[in-house]
């Protein structure tokens, strides 16, 4: 008790995440009577780094970094309002296309939803749509970051739950397109039986091939990314280097990108891989702590005494997952909360690979819950609106994902069957 007191006070005092973690391990090391483990406090936080996987991380920050900064987004957008901006709603289409599209170029949903804002909002609002709508179909489609292929927290749950990141990688896409068709859905349904969408605009021919081909060729990236992997040819963080030349080459042809950009783009994600790094560092302090003291072993015990189904065990994680998703960043969760669980993910025989989809995005739909929610307060932003409408907006679209959460969770199928066929 005394250690969850400690790790939510420094939490609500503003105390960065991985401070609070390595603090409420110290905390538990005290009322626990562990000081003996001081010592190794350094050795363990250390070794944490010394996992070739986590290079992965710099590379396909530095792709995100470079597409924000490139260019890429715009002529995604592009290729997306001439594929289906003819239809009714189409710039909702679009927008939701476009995110599938940057997704597997992106893999984070906060840098998503903060591109495609600036973006998609401005034009949809000067299209007629409901500016809460604009939000809300932006915000829910920049969930798709993490999930479709190549994803940031699939790294980091490979890392902490000691999983290979290449079926992980190849996991994401059968739920990443059911999501995208389950989010088509709702625009569809919203416009047949809503308040109505403005109608598409369609463009020439001539125009609308040269928009293609031109902004097509971003999509080469995630092209080299998953065929790479799947054919074995590169490993996960081998194809984060190849996608970062290829999309530094595109940045210098576009002429978005120039040699004095260079310096800042690193910097940044420098500093966005030292959070990161830091975060994982941190708990795996935590996760040792709490293994010296069996606690794995008593979680193991108390969920074994709940259900021995393992559908109810994913539903009762996913319950979880949402509540400590108000409050934390979703990478922040699974750090923590997956190392405890992994015991009880093998006592009930689940697949790792299928408990990592479920995980992902069950995390990663606090990005966009009330009272945190990162991807609520960008939107908010840049389209000067309340999160109060903007929430309202929200749920329509959040209740369909959380509708193919709950399929996925009862089909493992979803998730494995494209890795073991292909890997």
């Amino acid at each position: 008790m005394t250690t969850l007191i400690v790790f939510f006070g420094l939490l609500f005092a503003g105390l960065p995440i991985a401070g609070t973690i390595l603090a409420g391990a110290i905390a538990f090391m005290l009322t626990s009577d562990l000081s003996v483990l001081y010592d190794s406090i350094p050795i363990q936080f250390y070794g944490a780094l010394e996992i070739n996987s986590l290079l992965a991380i710099p590379l396909f920050l530095l792709v995100g970094e470079i597409m924000n900064k490139g260019g890429l987004t715009q002529r995604l957008v592009a290729v997306a309002e001439v594929l289906v901006g003819g239809f009714k709603g189409g710039l909702a289409y679009a927008n939701l296309f476009t995110n599938a599209m940057a997704a597997s170029i992106l893999g984070s949903a906060v840098a998503q939803i903060g591109v495609m804002s600036k973006v998609m909002i401005p034009a949809m609002e000067r299209a007629g749509y409901p500016r809460a709508f604009s939000g809300a179909v932006t915000v829910s489609a920049g969930l798709l970051g993490p999930i479709i292929p190549p994803s940031m927290l699939m790294i980091i749950y490979g890392v902490v739950a000691v999983q290979p990141i290449a079926p992980l990688f190849i996991a994401g896409i059968v739920p990443g397109l059911l999501i995208v068709l389950g989010l088509a859905l709702v625009i569809f349904l919203y416009g047949a039986f809503g308040p109505g969408l403005p109608a598409g605009e369609r463009r020439e021919r001539s125009h609308s091939a040269k928009v293609v081909v031109a902004g097509l060729v971003p999509a080469i990236i995630p092209v080299v990314v998953i065929s790479g992997i799947m054919l074995g040819v590169m490993t996960p963080t081998e194809s984060g280097a190849v996608a970062s030349i290829i999309a530094l080459a595109l940045g210098f042809a576009y002429r978005e990108i120039q040699v004095r950009h260079l310096g800042k783009i690193l910097l940044d994600v420098a500093t966005n891989t030292a959070t990161i790094t830091g975060l994982i560092a941190a708990a795996s302090v935590l996760s040792w702590v709490l293994a010296f003291q069996g606690v794995p072993d008593m979680v193991v015990e108390t969920m074994k005494g709940l259900t021995q189904s393992p559908f109810l065990f994913l539903l009762l994680v996913i319950a979880m997952m949402l509540v400590l998703g108000m409050f934390l960043e979703s990478i922040s969760v699974l750090i923590v909360v997956v190392p405890l669980l992994m015991p009880v993910v093998k006592t009930l025989g689940i697949d790792p690979i299928h408990f990592g989809v479920v995980c992902t995005v069950a995390t990663v739909i606090g990005l966009v819950t009330p009272p945190v929610g990162p991807g609520l307060y960008i939107a908010m932003v840049q389209a000067d609106i309340r999160m109060g409408p903007l929430f309202r907006a929200t749920i329509p679209f959040l209740l369909m994902v959380l509708a193919i959460l709950v399929l996925i969770a009862a089909v493992p199928a979803l998730s494995t069957w494209l890795p073991g066929a292909t890997l």
